[in-house]
């Protein structure tokens, strides 16, 4: 068994869903590891990881506006405000998702379904330069 770590950069615009599998493939295939087990997790509380479809982009669209309205914009409602109205939802939206994702590797490639793809969460308003640490097992 080997094991490999690696960081990866994500720039985001703003709000929304980032796709992210094609980068995690081309880092496991310079690997070289056909079976194993990939960890992604993101080191920010206010963006988080999902797998979700990727083929159309209404879905990720669709859940960006969700969360919109469960955890609305209003400092009304926060104490924590110090870093502008979209801050502690983002902390919020952040932990109703997942900060941590564990893909097994089939094959040298991610055991994805035919419609998932690895996304970044951003949710702060502004753009963002996001860090995934990226650690695998595998042989």
């Amino acid at each position: 068994m080997r094991q490999f770590s690696h960081r990866l950069s994500v720039s985001t615009r703003g709000k929304g869903l980032y796709e992210v599998t094609s980068a995690l493939q081309n880092w496991l295939q310079a690997q070289s590891v056909q079976a194993g087990l990939l960890t992604v997790f993101i080191e920010h509380t206010s963006a988080s990881l999902v797998i979700q479809e990727n083929a159309d982009t209404d879905v990720q669209r669709d859940l960006a506006d969700f969360f919109s309205r469960v955890v609305p914009e209003d400092g009304a409602l926060y104490r924590h405000t110090s870093e502008g109205p979209d801050d502690m939802p983002a902390h919020i939206r952040a932990a109703l998702t997942q900060s941590q994702l564990s893909i097994p590797l089939s094959e040298g490639r991610l055991a994805l379904g035919t419609w998932q793809g690895v996304f970044l969460f951003e949710h702060r308003a502004r753009p963002h330069h996001r860090w995934l640490t990226l650690h695998l097992l595998g042989e």
